[in-house]
């Protein structure tokens, strides 16, 4: 891997999301060397995928090369490889480009989709974990609208122009707001041969009420906006079936479309090689102690999604969010440094800062510790938090631009078919 030896300890960091960048900005220029590995040369934010799906951010808005985040570290390296397997014994992994020998290893490789063993719908649905993806959904629905508005029969017709999102939580709901404001005020601009009313979106979550981890206040004022923005919310609704045709779910609820989109779930996505009683089977996390040590290991850490701290507040461990991830990250960076002194590590407290999810323009809803509120006030928080949290300030500059374009034009900037997507 052509990666220089050195007298100082090597720690290798699988992973350039929250938790893997936050502990490589927390180890620089430090007398250590470190190594980054992604499959991806570029980090991704992954709150504002919903926005490039649905053509309101260009992808380089919300990802920033992980070279250029680490140029200025004296002893740290960014390899463009795919881990395949570890081997804890002699402290070496190896990836797709050869192998390497780690003194420290630091797992953050976060979650992929969970199907829950739904073949079908892995075949026929379209997941939002990443950029490509997020891609692809942009280009279906754009290309759905073509279609549509040459389409024979109604029956077609309807087809391209429903749009069915399974879970309800804030990636769900964000991004069922964020299509229904197409439909509001795109669709009936560029496509005068279409009736928007001929446009459906629907929004299926299997349990009582929309973002269920938040607040009944949260959930209540989310489908009051859901509703008003043209949206039908489907709640105790879990799909059974999908053949890229007909939604088949637990009730008599059937619905005829070409776009199902998954984000009903995540499943973690761990490394061959390590035990097995490393691992919680169900969630694929790693069982990790209060120093994200995963269980039987000294050397070898895990972060973020797919670290599982049981705790007395959180028994099967902390929420699947940036928030954990970047706490943990810039802890472990000290406790690295403190093992390598032998001094005493410093247990992980989790400061919850609350959770929030926005419906569309003018429309969010935020759950701090005292206080729960929705409407404009929380979409402009909302708004600043997610824009101050980019990595760059090229990101933030680009961002803010299009925010501003779209809020003043009712307009998406970003519509367009550069790599067509065939099922």
């Amino acid at each position: 891997m052509n990666i220089p030896q050195s007298k100082f300890p090597r720690i290798v960091i699988i992973g350039g999301g929250f938790a893997g960048v936050n502990l490589v900005k927390s180890l620089a220029n430090k007398a250590l060397q470190v190594v980054l590995i992604d499959k991806h040369n570029y980090h991704t934010f992954q709150p504002l995928l919903y926005q490039v799906s649905s053509s309101g951010l260009e992808p380089d808005s919300i990802a920033y090369p992980l070279r250029k985040i680490i140029k200025k570290h004296r002893n740290s390296f960014f390899r463009f490889a795919e881990v395949e397997h570890i081997d804890a014994n002699n402290n070496e992994i190896i990836t797709s480009i050869g192998t390497l020998h780690f003194d420290y290893l630091v797992i953050a490789t976060g979650t992929k989709t969970n199907y829950f063993g739904n073949k079908a719908i892995q075949e026929h649905s379209m997941p939002m974990k990443s950029i490509p993806q997020a891609l692809n959904i942009r280009s279906l629905i754009l290309q759905n609208f073509e279609k549509a508005a040459i389409a024979s029969s109604k029956s077609d017709r309807e087809a391209y122009l429903n749009f069915v999102i399974v879970g309800g939580g804030p990636t769900g709901v964000e991004l069922a707001g964020a299509i229904a404001e197409l439909k509001n005020h795109i669709l009936p601009k560029d496509y005068h041969d279409l009736n928007s009313s001929d446009m459906q979106i629907h929004l299926l979550e299997g349990a009582t009420r929309v973002l269920p981890p938040m607040s009944e206040h949260a959930s209540k004022k989310a489908e009051e906006f859901l509703v008003k923005l043209g949206v039908h919310v489907h709640t105790n609704a879990i799909v059974k079936d999908y053949d890229g045709k007909i939604v088949a779910t637990n009730s008599d609820l059937k619905l005829n479309t070409q776009t199902l989109i998954w984000a009903a779930g995540v499943t973690g996505a761990p490394i061959k090689g390590l035990k097995a009683e490393s691992m919680i089977d169900k969630a694929n996390r790693y069982k990790v102690n209060r120093f994200n040590q995963i269980e039987g290991y000294d050397n070898i850490f895990a972060l973020g999604d797919i670290a599982s701290m049981s705790t007395e507040n959180y028994p099967k461990g902390h929420p699947q969010v940036a928030q954990p991830a970047i706490q943990q990250g810039k802890l472990l960076g000290k406790n690295l440094l403190r093992l390598i002194k032998k001094q005493t590590l410093k247990p992980f407290v989790y400061n919850d800062k609350g959770s929030m999810a926005t419906i569309g323009r003018n429309k969010a809803v935020v759950d701090l510790k005292h206080y729960k509120f929705g409407g404009f006030f929380a979409w402009f928080i909302w708004m600043f938090i997610h824009l101050m949290s980019l990595v760059g300030f090229r990101n933030r500059v680009i961002v803010f631009f299009n925010w501003t374009y779209n809020y003043i034009n009712f307009d998406k900037a970003a519509r367009l078919i550069i790599r067509p997507f065939k099922k």
